[in-house]
């Protein structure tokens, strides 16, 4: 029956990629099974429903809210308000308040020379204006361009004779320097942002689950592609998953501590080369009781996030990368990237994603545990199948007679391989 399904399964998948031209000169049953198959992969795919990120792979977070009333919040922080525009706004304004700035207060000379007549007797002689040179609007707009840039070509010049054009020239060399100072400090700010530092950080594609020094950790690799250190740098997981409360509360994308080293000093980072992050699965785990078949229904996202202070600008930057319940695998490893070489030690990007599979136990980190400690009373916790010996068994008993010194300590994974897998 299983060779039948089989056949029965190439068969539908050497129907289902037949090409279009082909269809018609097939039989009539092969037709049909054509339309039926197709029809069944779009009700397959409508009904499967696909996973939403809380936060993307590059770190943005996938959130955006909505109905908020408040927006006046965002007037009383203006200056945070325009760092965070895009560029195209930030621009945009950056244009706008000067041009408008310059043609308020052009406006504003202009209307003194109205009211005092010099643009009727500017050529009367004997006639001291308030701005010599100052005729139009547009000569008006030139004149307080040149008085908020200090550019001062000399053409157009205000006399002692005129108190209020004084007084607005204090106003406007006040204001503008305000001006100046918000504006080309939020384009520095903005230009200086650590986000584009981060985009150096790196993160694994996959997370992995494997056995080091006799527990179930979870890992991943985190790298720096940058000669200028990040400074004081620190990681941190959180466990995206709904839950609900014995109360029958349902709370959505709750988020759980993921203890990566935050007792013993791990979770501070000498980010030099890349470094594997590794999240040993103890009793206040959230994934103590979860087994590999359990993990492969459960619907979880890992949220990591690095931060720590730029060393060219001591800025704070924060990188952020999430792993889905499909980019955690169990039983793998990350190849080595570190070399040495003649003096120095190599790092090959090329293998930073790169993994292996490794012989791991399927059950779950608690049930390990007291495999290990009880040995031959609990072999069949970790059994997934009802074979008489199985790797998880023979695991067990390289790990108890290791503890009983019949056998050298070993510093790495290959070592607590069946006989027959240590050469893979």
């Amino acid at each position: 029956m299983a060779g039948d399904s089989c056949v029965q399964m190439d068969h539908d998948m050497e129907i289902a990629v037949t090409p279009k031209e082909q269809v018609k000169k097939l039989p009539k049953h092969l037709r049909e099974a054509q339309i039926s198959t197709d029809r069944t992969h779009l009700i397959t795919d409508a009904a499967k429903k696909p996973r939403q990120r809380y936060v993307q792979k590059d770190g943005k977070c996938n959130v955006h809210h909505g109905n908020v009333q408040e927006t006046y919040r965002y007037l009383s922080d203006l200056f945070t308000t325009l760092v965070d525009l895009r560029w195209r706004l930030s621009f945009f304004i950056f244009t706008l308040v000067y041009v408008l700035n310059w043609l308020f207060f052009g406006f504003l000379w202009w209307l003194i020379a109205l009211i005092r007549g010099d643009l009727v007797h500017a050529d009367e002689e004997g006639w001291t204006p308030c701005v010599e040179n100052l005729n139009s609007f547009v000569s008006a707009f030139l004149f307080s361009i040149e008085t908020e840039t200090t550019i001062g070509y000399g053409y157009r010049v205000i006399t002692e004779k005129c108190p209020e054009g004084i007084i607005l020239l204090l106003v406007q060399a006040i204001l503008g320097s305000i001006v100046n100072a918000m504006m080309v400090g939020c384009m520095f700010v903005k230009i200086s942002q650590p986000k584009n530092r981060a985009e150096t950080l790196m993160f694994s594609h996959k997370a992995v689950i494997s056995v080091r020094d006799n527990k179930l950790c979870l890992m991943f690799r985190v790298g720096d592609l940058r000669n200028s250190h990040i400074v004081e740098a620190s990681i941190r997981a959180k466990l995206i998953r709904s839950e609900q409360t014995k109360e029958g509360e349902f709370i959505p994308l709750n988020q759980t501590d993921i203890n990566i080293g935050f007792d013993t000093g791990d979770d501070r980072l000498f980010l030099v080369s890349p470094l594997i992050i590794s999240h040993e699965i103890d009793e206040k785990s959230p994934f103590w009781e979860m087994s590999q078949a359990q993990m492969e229904k459960e619907e979880f996202e890992i949220v990591v996030i690095l931060e720590g202070m730029v060393e060219a600008t001591g800025m704070t930057c924060q990188a952020r990368s999430s792993y889905l319940d499909s980019e955690v695998l169990w039983g793998y490893r990350f190849t080595p990237v570190l070399s040495l070489e003649k003096g120095f030690y190599e790092v090959d990007y090329n293998n930073f994603h790169e993994i292996y599979q490794t012989s791991t136990p399927s059950c779950s980190a608690k049930e390990l545990a007291a495999s290990l400690r009880e040995g031959p009373l609990l072999p069949h916790l970790c059994v997934p199948s009802p074979e008489p010996r199985t790797q998880v068994q023979e695991f067990v008993a390289i790990q108890q007679r290791s503890r009983q010194g019949k056998e050298g300590e070993t510093n790495n994974g290959s070592a607590n391989l069946p006989p027959e897998n240590r050469s893979h």
